[in-house]
């Protein structure tokens, strides 16, 4: 009887069946791998769109901050008490200090606190308009207007023309020397930095090499522009239009035409018509630069002053 080949089948079975565990281990590994990096990138979205909201909450708490002291002067000269006023401006320190703590930042919570204080602040002015009323204040200016407009009715009309007339031309040339003043940045150059500080430039970055980045600007010479002490704003935009910012490395909001706008980082410095040159070294505190192109904007004074921008592959 001939010997039967079982033996070697078997042994071909259990490899097979070990490939086929081995392969489907894999697959497992790179689907655990793809979800991490999903949730990782749903994080720093959660983060980013959390700080901008803790800039926005405490822009607007440093408003009604300042107003509170208007109003608490205001009421003081007119004599009357400040006692819940000081007491409102206490509790507002508070809150402006609990928003140093992003991860507990609860924005229904702080909408509601900012209209409570709205409604105190329009109380108030309700209180001022009745005290000056007591004083006498509003009576003694309507009366003084009176007897100025049945005085000065047959000129009136000339000289408000005149005014407005030298008001107009005062006003396009403040325009055109404060143009002709801004600043200008001549050039505007990001490096890369790895974790050892050596820099590489060229604009376009490993990410993983990527520690930081270095932001050198290079303002040209302007005789018009005055020698005194300016801010500079930087803004870097990542690759989906979020400003990169965090409080803690000194971000924060800027007026530019009239509307708050998200800074990544500040510097003060003493312009004195010597082509200066302002350094930033920026990094994402171990968090990684994202892939794709970034822009970097610059501003002083009111203006955009220059650009620049570098890719992360």
């Amino acid at each position: 009887m001939e010997p039967r080949p079982q033996p070697q089948n078997n042994s071909r079975s259990y490899l097979l069946a070990a490939l086929l565990i081995l392969a489907a281990l894999n697959v497992l590994l790179l689907y655990f791998y793809y979800q991490e990096r999903q949730d990782n990138k749903t994080k720093d979205a959660t983060i980013a769109a959390k700080t901008e909201e803790v800039l926005i909450a405490k822009t607007k708490l440093d408003s009604i901050s300042a107003q509170l002291d208007t109003k608490i002067a205001e009421i003081q000269r007119l004599g009357g008490s400040v006692d819940s006023l000081m007491k409102v401006k206490a509790q507002l320190e508070v809150d402006k200090r609990e928003l140093k703590n992003v991860s507990s930042f609860d924005h229904k919570k702080y909408d509601q606190k900012i209209r409570n204080y709205q409604t105190i602040l329009a109380q108030k002015d309700q209180e001022i308009a009745r005290l000056k009323e007591e004083n006498g204040v509003l009576s003694q200016q309507n009366e003084s207007l009176v007897q100025e407009n049945s005085g000065l009715k047959a000129d009136k009309q000339s000289l408000s023309d005149s005014v407005v007339s030298v008001t107009i031309k005062n006003q396009e040339l403040a325009e055109k020397v404060t143009i002709a003043a801004a600043l200008h940045a001549e050039s505007v150059t990001i490096n890369g930095v790895n974790a050892k500080g050596k820099e590489t430039d060229g604009g376009t970055y490993k990410a993983k090499k990527t520690d930081k980045i270095h932001i050198s600007i290079q303002l040209s010479p302007n005789g018009l522009a005055k020698k005194d002490e300016k801010l500079l704003y930087v803004r870097v935009v990542d690759p989906t239009g979020a400003v990169i910012s965090d409080l803690a490395t000194g971000s924060g909001e800027f007026l530019y035409n009239n509307q708050g706008m998200i800074y990544t980082a500040m510097q003060k410095f003493t312009f004195d018509n010597t082509r200066q040159r302002l350094d930033f070294f920026y990094g994402r505190g171990g968090q990684p630069f994202k892939e794709g192109k970034h822009t970097v904007e610059v501003y002083c004074e009111g203006f955009r002053i220059g650009d620049g921008e570098f890719t992360i592959r």
